[in-house]
């Protein structure tokens, strides 16, 4: 199956990020999965096994909520670099004396063998070089009548900072973030029937521009194909950080910072094949006429 590769994401960059060591799962991403959560009420479908797609990022925290409302359900937990896989192990492996390690409660690490009814995956797509093979694989991963249920940030995350730095006359300060409509397709490109997509906006304040540095590393970095391929001098971060209090604060009525973060919400449920039809189809002169008669 061909591949959409975003063109503004680099590719070794976002590698790169995926390696990063992730100590623990960023407060925006657990927010974001605790209102995915909520969501799973609306769906009648109870899961008999599901997939955790790498939450040592998306969000341990919301591990814990969804097994909660399955707690009959087999989990899996799939991280795509060794770093995330100690972090998740350390966070959700049962301790050897928990009666429900022993009664089938305790997760399982590592891609199951068997499809599974459900597939969770929080705030990971926007960060991946080819977004399109990775829901690819969710559909593989996926059962007969399963479903995807996923969150993302969309374009109007961060207009704040791209705005300072438009101003400053500086390249894009992160790689550009899909819309859901074109999400949408890609599942339908993937095999993925009846997609639903949504979206809110999350405003997010904070007291110093250094605080706000703070946790945007911590959600990520910029993957743009056109950022600065050097090293910023200490001198440029100090007019960085005068530049975000100057113009954000601006526009505060309380001296607070505030971020925009639009995230997009979007689950799909994986149909039965359809029949592939034939380059050539043959039908005897009989059998189209006794089509045309009923």
């Amino acid at each position: 199956m061909t591949t959409h590769k975003p063109p503004t994401i680099d590719p070794v960059a976002a590698a790169r990020w995926a390696c990063v060591p992730a100590t623990q799962s960023p407060w925006l991403h657990e927010e974001v999965a605790r209102r995915m959560e909520d969501r799973l009420q609306w769906i009648v479908q109870k899961p008999s096994a599901w997939l955790d797609w790498t939450p040592a990022r998306g969000g341990l925290e919301a591990h814990a909520l969804v097994q909660k409302r399955y707690p009959q359900a087999k989990a899996f937990v799939h991280e795509e670099s060794p770093s995330g896989l100690a972090v998740s192990r350390d966070a959700l492996s049962l301790a050897w004396w928990s009666p429900a390690r022993w009664g089938g409660g305790a997760v399982q690490f590592g891609l199951p063998t068997e499809p599974v009814q459900m597939l969770w995956a929080n705030m990971a797509l926007h960060m991946a070089a080819d977004p399109q093979a990775l829901i690819n694989r969710w559909h593989q991963a996926l059962a007969v009548d399963g479903f995807a249920m996923f969150s993302c940030l969309g374009p109007d995350t961060l207009r704040e900072i791209r705005d300072v730095y438009a101003d400053a006359g500086w390249q894009q300060p992160h790689h550009q973030f899909t819309d859901m409509h074109d999400w949408g397709d890609m599942l339908v490109h993937a095999g993925f029937a009846e997609p639903v997509m949504d979206m809110e906006r999350i405003t997010l304040s904070y007291s110093t521009a250094e605080k706000l540095l703070d946790e945007l590393r911590g959600l990520g970095r910029n993957l743009h194909v056109a950022r600065f391929p050097g090293m910023r001098a200490r001198s440029w971060k100090r007019n960085l950080l005068e530049r975000i209090s100057n113009r954000l604060g601006a526009r505060s009525t309380d001296g607070r910072l505030s971020l925009t973060f639009e995230v997009v919400y979007g689950h799909a449920f994986k149909p039965k094949p359809k029949v592939k039809l034939q380059p050539e189809t043959r039908v005897s002169l009989d059998d189209m006429r006794a089509v045309l008669k009923k």
